[in-house]
């Protein structure tokens, strides 16, 4: 056999070993790419993503986007072809494995923790929207958690509404851990609640609940200083003067929560909020309308892009991330509250947007 050819053989086998090896071998690393993105004020999988009744609705147009972002699953392994590929490639991210999926968590408690989140921003949103109108919104004390062998576990539950806690009246959280606390171990405290489901039913009814139940359970002496406790975290929870439910499944996270604020305000009030503009975005919101960072911007604005978007609505601390790597044609709008998104949402609607706050590198 000739020299070339032999060497152009041994070449080619090498590039055929290097490349097997590449699909064989695992890296640690997983892919981030966009998601689907969601209209708020529209349907999704044949139902409304907003659905609002007892109260007077009114009819939208144009595009509120939710936006997403598809990961590869925890247990699966990249290969060092797909890695490399995902590097070169536009569109994609790639990161280390342990930055979406931390070697502290399993699977179960990673979708557990991203399904409370998205719950958590629905409530917020809810509670900013209706702040946004002046519309009032009642808060009740709630068991938030029960700790797992506690002296609480089978009396109390996650969604019973604290009303007072040996006779005293209850009005925020933390008086039930007050409350608790003036007893020594092993004394009973004892808990005038109204139960999870009967606090549901009169919620979703617009009614007052009909039960209240007196629970005594005796507490027990905390671990690290000694003190009374019954193994409850206590929380806030809301109370609406209508129906509010927002529908999308196979969602996680919390960034949904401004896109959903603003889909309800606009489904109440007469004004059409984008004028029947194409306008996407994220961030997660608390209660009082401040918005809040979100991971994988990048994918998110190529996604929203992708579907039509005209205007990106971008938390104030993704704007430096998200202009870096503008697709074309997307206009990235700057928000830090929720006003700043009515106040932005109305210059687009009107086509002032040349005093839209926007987006930069720097």
């Amino acid at each position: 056999m000739p020299r070339r050819t032999a060497t152009m053989l041994a070449s080619l086998l090498m590039l055929i070993a290097l490349l097997c090896a590449g699909v064989l071998i695992p890296v640690p690393y997983s892919e981030m790419s966009p998601g689907p993105t969601v209209n708020t004020l529209g349907e999704h999988d044949g139902e409304p993503v907003l659905q609002i009744s007892g109260r007077r609705t009114y009819p939208t147009s144009g595009h509120l986007n939710m936006t997403t972002v598809r990961v590869t699953g925890s247990q699966y392994r990249m290969n060092l072809v797909e890695a490399v590929a995902g590097w070169l490639g536009h569109d994609n991210l790639v990161v280390p494995h342990s930055t979406l999926y931390p070697d502290d968590k399993s699977p179960d408690q990673l979708n557990q923790e991203t399904a409370e989140e998205f719950s958590q921003s629905q409530e917020s949103a809810k509670v900013a929207a209706l702040k946004q109108l002046d519309i009032p919104v009642g808060t009740r004390v709630v068991v938030s958690s029960v700790v797992k062998d506690s002296p609480a576990e089978g009396a109390l539950h996650a969604g019973d509404v604290i009303k007072a806690v040996d006779g005293t009246e209850v009005k925020q959280p933390g008086d039930v851990a007050k409350l608790v606390t003036k007893h020594q171990p092993g004394q009973p405290v004892s808990f005038l609640i109204v139960p999870a489901k009967e606090a549901a039913a009169a919620e979703k009814e617009k009614r007052q609940p009909k039960v209240e139940d007196t629970v005594t359970v005796v507490s027990a002496k905390a671990p690290e200083d000694k003190r009374a406790v019954v193994g409850i975290q206590a929380g806030t929870d809301h109370t609406f003067p209508f129906s509010i439910n927002i529908k999308l499944a196979d969602v996680g996270g919390p960034s949904a929560g401004l896109m959903f604020a603003l889909g309800i305000v606009d489904k109440l009030t007469p004004d059409d909020l984008t004028g029947g503009k194409f306008v996407a975005g994220t961030g997660t919101i608390d209660e009082n309308g401040k918005v809040g960072p979100i991971g994988g911007i990048e994918m998110k604005t190529v996604g929203a892009r992708a579907k039509g978007a005209r205007y990106f609505l971008t938390p104030k601390d993704n704007c430096a991330a998200a202009a870096k790597d503008r697709p074309s044609g997307l206009t990235l709008v700057k928000v830090d509250t929720m006003g700043d998104a009515m106040k932005s949402l109305e210059k687009i609607r009107k086509g002032e947007s040349g005093g839209l706050p926007l987006c930069t590198a720097s």
